[in-house]
Formats: C-alpha cells, sequence, structure tokens
C-alpha cells in the first residue's frame, strides 16, 4: 500500500505498522513470543529472527472499535490461532485535510497511463529506501517493481494467484475477504466459513506460508467515517461481529484450521512438494523430507457436488464435496474443511429492562430564509466542494416570483418540480412545506427528483436539503467525482417548462443543530423541546435520557421505526442509520447500532437522533446483544476435534488414549449452560435456532445432554450410539447419526441479561 508524494511520512507509518504487528504478536501457548530483531524472507515464507515462520493474520481497524475493545479483541484473535494482526492507518483519520493513500493501485493505474506505471516505481524506491531492512509489499500489483513482493487480495488466492514477482519471494495472501463490506440497500452479505477454510487450506497447500483475513474483526464506522452509502456496521460477518462476539462456526473452524496447518508447519516450511493429480477435481499434495518422517498431505476433492474416497498410500479416504482434508503426518485427518466440528451460536437482542420508557422530546429543524443563506452563485454550486466534508448536509435555496396567469387554472392539475442530482439525497420544501426525499445508490449515485408542487401568485421559495452519504471510496481522478443539484426545471406551467438552473442560487453549509452542537449536553440547553410527538416531522432532533443497560453485554440501538439520519450518545456519533432504504428481500441493510459500553456512564446518558423525514420514535428501542444460543451438528463421519492431537518434540501424537468424536459446547466466558433447548441423536433437521426432529431420535437424547452439560461452563458429548440407546437398543439402526444440540447459556444465579 502506496501512497501520493505528498504523503510520505503517512506512509512510512502505514507499512512499518502492518510489519510492527505481524511480528510483535503471538500465539500463546502454541509459539514461544519472539522479539523480532530481523525480518527477511525468500521462496517459502518469512523469516523472523533467522526461522521460517507461517502466519495467520486477521485485519482489525482501530479506528472502528473503542480502544477500551482492543485488548478483548486482541485476545479474541489470538485464541483464534492467529500470530499476527494487520490494520491500516486512516489518512482521514491522521490527515484529513491533505492527501490520499492509494490500496491496490493496480485497479487505477491504467486510468493514468504511463505516469501510472512511473508511480508504482516511485513509491517502491521510496518505501524501501526510508527502511530498507524489512519487507515490503504491493497487494494485487501485476508489475510490482523487484525491490517490493507482489501479493495476493481476494477470495481464492490458491487458485488465482499467479505467485509473488520472483522466485525468491514467498507467497502472501494479504487480503482474504471474510464477507464484503455492505451498502446501504443490499442484501445481506455471506460467505460461509466452509468456503473460507477451503481457500486457505488450498492456498497454503500450493505454497503460501501467511494469510491475512480482511476483516477478522469490522467493527463500526463511527461519525461520519464510512465511505460513500456503507452501512455504518462494517463487515459484521467477520469471524467477530460487530459487538466484539465471536461469531460461530466461523471463528472456531478457522481456529481448528490453524491448529491442523501449525501440526503441519515443519513440513510445509521445509519440505518439499510433490503433486498428484487424480483427475480434473482430485489432488494430492505432499510435503516431505525425504529420509525422514517429516510428511504432510492435502487430499483435495475440488469438485462441487459430488463426494469422493481417495486412495492414498494404501488407505482409503472419504472426501465431501469440494473439501480438502488435511494429513499432518501423511495418515491421520485431523481437519477437513467442509466438515466442522466447532460449535455454533445465534446472535439475539432483547430490550432493556432498565432502559426502557425513553420519554423523548422534539425540536424541529428550521427551514432557512433564502435571503439569509450566506453562498451566492448564480447556478447550484457542487456539493463535495460546496461542503468540504464538514457536514453531510448543505442547504440550496432560490426564489421565483409567478403571476396567476404563470400557473395552472384546474386545481386538478398541479406543476411538476424536476431536479437532476449527482447524489447522494435530498430534501426538497416549496414554501416551507416538505414535498419529499429523494436519493441515489452506491452503484449509481444520481437520480432524478419529480414531484408535484403547489405555487401561489407572487413569491415562491424552493429550499433542498442536499447530502452526501460519504466520500467516495476507490477510482482514479478521486478529484473529478460531483455531486449535488446538477439541473432544476418547473414542468406544466401555463408558458411551459420553466428552466431555472441559473436563476442564483444561495447555499449554507451544515443545519442549525450541528452547528448549536445539540447532541451535546450543553448545545441541547441552546433550543426549546417540546414533547415528541408519535410520527415526527421532517429535519427533527429526539432527545432522550437512559441508564447503563442491565449486565455487561454489548449494547445496541434499534431504529427500524425510525428512516434516515445520524444519532449521538453522551455527544458521540454512533454513525449514520437509514432504515427507509429497503435491501431486495424487503428489510433494512442494517436495523441496529451499536452503542460502546465505553460510551455510557451509569446514569442519565444523552441520546440524540437527527431525523430527516420522519419516523416512530417512541418504536425505537435501546438493547442488549448476546450469542448465548450454542448449538453443535455432529455425524458419524465427522472426525475428532483437531484439538486431540499435538506435536512435541517433532513427534505427532494423540492428546488422549482413544481418539474419539463428539459434540463440544463452550459458553462465554463467565456464563454456564442453563437450558437445553433441543437434543436429538438420530437424523434431525435445520441449521442453530431452527433444529427439528426428523424420523429416527433416541429418546434419550434430552436426558444424555442434560447430564453432561447443564451447569456447566463447557462440555463434551461423546458420539456413541450404546450412550443414546433405549434400553440397549438403538431403534434405527440402519440410521447413519447425527447428533444436533443447542443450549442457552446464562449468568450464574441470574435468570436473565
Amino acid at each position: 500500500m502506496f501512497d501520493h508524494p505528498k504523503m510520505g511520512a503517512p506512509t512510512r507509518i502505514l507499512v512499518f505498522f502492518l510489519v510492527s504487528l505481524f511480528l510483535n504478536s503471538a500465539l500463546g501457548n502454541e509459539i514461544e513470543e519472539i522479539k523480532p530483531q530481523s525480518i527477511t524472507y525468500d521462496g517459502r515464507s518469512l523469516i523472523l529472527n533467522g526461522t521460517r515462520q507461517i502466519f495467520f493474520s486477521g485485519s482489525i481497524h482501530y479506528t472502528r472499535a473503542p480502544p477500551e475493545m482492543w485488548a478483548d479483541l486482541i485476545q479474541k484473535a489470538k485464541d483464534g490461532g492467529l500470530n499476527a494482526i494487520s490494520t491500516y492507518v486512516f489518512w482521514n483519520v491522521h490527515e484529513p485535510v491533505e492527501g490520499q493513500i492509494e490500496n491496490e493501485y493496480n485497479m487505477v493505474q491504467r486510468s493514468f497511463r504511463e505516469d501510472g506505471s512511473r508511480y508504482v516505481r516511485w513509491a517502491a524506491d521510496m518505501a524501501v529506501g526510508l527502511y530498507p531492512d524489512i519487507p515490503w509489499v504491493m497487494c494485487k500489483q501485476q508489475d510490482a517493481p523487484d525491490n517490493v513482493i507482489s501479493t495476493c487480495n481476494g477470495r481464492h488466492c490458491g487458485d488465482t494467484f499467479a505467485g509473488p514477482n520472483g522466485p525468491t519471494k514467498p507467497s502472501l495472501w494479504t487480503e482474504n475477504w471474510t464477507a464484503q463490506y455492505r451498502a446501504f440497500g443490499d442484501p445481506p452479505s455471506q460467505r460461509a466459513a466452509e468456503d473460507i477454510a477451503y481457500g486457505v487450506a488450498r492456498f497454503f497447500s500450493k505454497n503460501g506460508t501467511l494469510n491475512n483475513y480482511y476483516m477478522y474483526y469490522g467493527g463500526t464506522n463511527y461519525g461520519r467515517t464510512s465511505s460513500a452509502f456503507t452501512t455504518t456496521r462494517y463487515y459484521d460477518e467477520a469471524p467477530i461481529d460487530e459487538y466484539g462476539l465471536i461469531r460461530e462456526p466461523k471463528w472456531g473452524h478457522l481456529r481448528d484450521l490453524h491448529r491442523a496447518l501449525r501440526l503441519s508447519k515443519k513440513a510445509l516450511l521445509w519440505g518439499s512438494p510433490t503433486v498428484q493429480r487424480i483427475d480434473e477435481g482430485l489432488e494430492i499434495t505432499v510435503y516431505e523430507q525425504p529420509g525422514t518422517d517429516v510428511c504432510a498431505a492435502f487430499l483435495n476433492n475440488n469438485r462441487s457436488k459430488l463426494p469422493t474416497t481417495i486412495n492414498f498410500r494404501g488407505a482409503d479416504y472419504t472426501l465431501p464435496p469440494r473439501s480438502i482434508s488435511i494429513l499432518p503426518d501423511c495418515k491421520t485427518v485431523v481437519y477437513n474443511t467442509m466438515t466442522i466440528v466447532s460449535q455454533h451460536n445465534a446472535r439475539n437482542f432483547h430490550p432493556s429492562q432498565v432502559a426502557s420508557n425513553l420519554k423523548w422530546e422534539a425540536y424541529t429543524e428550521k427551514i432557512p430564509a433564502i435571503d439569509q443563506l450566506p453562498h451566492k452563485a448564480r447556478e447550484p454550486i457542487e456539493l463535495y466542494g460546496l461542503k468540504k466534508d464538514v457536514s453531510d448536509y448543505a442547504w440550496y435555496g432560490t426564489s421565483i416570483h409567478f403571476d396567476r396567469r404563470d400557473l395552472p387554472m384546474r386545481p386538478d392539475i398541479l406543476p411538476v418540480l424536476q431536479i437532476a442530482n449527482l447524489g447522494h439525497a435530498m430534501i426538497a420544501f416549496v414554501n416551507n412545506e416538505f414535498i419529499g426525499f429523494g436519493h441515489g445508490s452506491h452503484t449509481e449515485n444520481k437520480f432524478v427528483f419529480d414531484r408535484p408542487i403547489s405555487l401561489k401568485p407572487g413569491l415562491n421559495t424552493i429550499a433542498l436539503l442536499c447530502m452526501t452519504v460519504g466520500l467516495p471510496d476507490s477510482g482514479s481522478y478521486l478529484e473529478r467525482r460531483f455531486s449535488g443539484v446538477r439541473g432544476v426545471t418547473i414542468q406544466g406551467l401555463n408558458t411551459g417548462t420553466l428552466d431555472i438552473t441559473l436563476n442564483q442560487w444561495s447555499h449554507q453549509v451544515g443545519i442549525e443543530g450541528e452547528n448549536f452542537k445539540i447532541f451535546t449536553d450543553e448545545g441541547s440547553k441552546k433550543v426549546q423541546w417540546v414533547p415528541a410527538p408519535e410520527n415526527g416531522a421532517p429535519l427533527t432532533w429526539f432527545k432522550t435520557t437512559f441508564d447503563a443497560p442491565e449486565g455487561t453485554n454489548p449494547v445496541a440501538l434499534r431504529m427500524e421505526s425510525m428512516q434516515k439520519g445520524m444519532v449521538w450518545v453522551n455527544g458521540k456519533s454512533i454513525g449514520r442509520y437509514w432504515s427507509s432504504f429497503r435491501s431486495p428481500i424487503g428489510i433494512p441493510s442494517q436495523s441496529e447500532y451499536h452503542i460502546p459500553r465505553p460510551f455510557l456512564k451509569p446514569k442519565d446518558n444523552l441520546l440524540v437522533v437527527f431525523e430527516e423525514t420522519g419516523g416512530k420514535i417512541n418504536e425505537v428501542q435501546v438493547q442488549t446483544v448476546n450469542r448465548d444460543t450454542i448449538c453443535s451438528y455432529i455425524t458419524e463421519l465427522h472426525p475428532p476435534s483437531v484439538k486431540s492431537w499435538e506435536r512435541t518434540q517433532n513427534q505427532f501424537k494423540p492428546v488422549v488414549e482413544d481418539v474419539k468424536s463428539g459434540a463440544q459446547l463452550t459458553c462465554p466466558e463467565g456464563k454456564v449452560i442453563s437450558v437445553v433447548e433441543f437434543a436429538s441423536f438420530g437424523d434431525p433437521l435445520g441449521v442453530c435456532g431452527t433444529y427439528m426432529l426428523g424420523t429416527c431420535n433416541s429418546p434419550n437424547s434430552m436426558k444424555v445432554v442434560e447430564q453432561n452439560c447443564l451447569g456447566k461452563n463447557k462440555c463434551a458429548i461423546p458420539l456413541e450410539r450404546g450412550v443414546f440407546d433405549e434400553q440397549g437398543k438403538d431403534l434405527c439402526p440402519d440410521v447413519s447419526k447425527t447428533l444436533a444440540v443447542q443450549v442457552r447459556c446464562s449468568h450464574p444465579n441470574l435468570k436473565k441479561l
């Protein structure tokens, strides 16, 4: 990642910070913490203090979480098997006025022709000149100079990456997209844990030695920091969700993958690879040191629909569709990418009992008089240039005089106001009357607004509150992106269509409530508040106070009853909301908004909402969030947990004498299993949260699970027919058995949090 010449210092901080985090993190008990003294590389891996290493890294952006959350996030990353953290240094935070950092420059390089190629070479020389003793990388850069390492970004770098720019450089995956960020109006973004695991195993089977998950924790775009149309919630589908809660099975399945690859580490870093292609969809890759017992194998079934059996060194191995089995000793399957042994969980939102019955007050933003708007121009001023990113909002106003003869004579015919707008959104008022709201989208910023309007003889005013929803996030020539009003006409007049684009316009950046800072305790005293109505009018500020919700679970604000606007808690913005922009499946792209616990006081927290178009404020809820619903779904074909094996003194061996499959459940820290909500040993159907009985079920299922799990923070349930048999008899012996369990965790001695 490199930048414009004006931004040399921030770029130096950016890349050096990335490298420092890669080096200083270590995985607790599995890797001895190493203080970095030197880092180099060869054609196999990065070399830390003279020793080759494999890296499992996760992106966590420090600006998207309050500092009080950082330690917990990093600990959860380490518990998930990561030994590195990657982050950005945000130029819009550290140098908000001037400069721009480029990421994945290859996408825009051609727009600048030869200047683009020269820029790439300059950036590489500049970076290496600053710190010549550390490796530098360029992401997705096809013509990366020889003094840096070209790396891969994407979803399936094991198949799409042609390799680094030279045989003496390692294969590094710098962005493995765990889902996709979402824009307002988008449906849910999903990427299955099985698909991510397959991609990582495939990459490591093809000489990869570093994988970085983008994102491992996405977090929140607080304030106005999100890019154009991007939701306030960022990469919520990552292994750690927006609230800092572990998302299962994604987190656990990848943790198990890291352990399986770490058990294969010596073969991967020092063995010689051989590849046996059985057919187009089946492949065996072996890393082996001749003359030693160092050996690891990857059995790959790339067929997307058909399971298969592979014979490898005299033994048969069954592979589910599109999966890879990892054998750290070339004999024992400890992990399969499609077969999830780790637990599942479901996220729950509960209305807070303490922060309920909110008493709302309202203040309506004044529509400014046209002659009081300070910035004058013949035509509407371009919005980005007008605002200079000091606010989302800017007023545009003009006035026009009509004679009675100019206006339609029939009462059933109204003139139409049509506005061509380059984005992003706009609220229109005619003679101080709200006439409508229009907006573009992430894929098409511009839109045409047309509404019937009532005009009167004499002077008429048109006031437009135009707004952006973030700045452009990618592409070339960003300085040539434009937004705001482009053309304005009034149709249906007796004299025909009237173009008022050049009618002399007045402008004002920001709105009154922003200038007064009425979202703060002191600023809220500058206006007169009244009890909030059931249905709020456009441009209304709402405020209330609430006490910190019960317990320690994360806190959210449910905003589905509102339309579009912004929210502040104790003067801190928790971001933009946009509930009225529905996805193709008919629901908001985001309904709940994270209120970090560090933002809260024990009592009397000030909550302020600015609603742009009108909503039902009394239906807004303060909620607590948990992932206390945990599940397991294990078949008789599942391998035992990868934790059943270890490698000590170069010897691969089982941890226990009798290695068996089974369900393993673990509650969040400080909680125990209080209720078994579902249990079936047979052929149950469904997923976590929606399990149901099939045609075969042991009547002892609930009893066995309760005996093993109730009152415990963690438990193991054996996957053995004899344990579940009814009086020693299997009621459906010909059915291949599956154990499905769903339990609820809670704090001991407390009924509900």
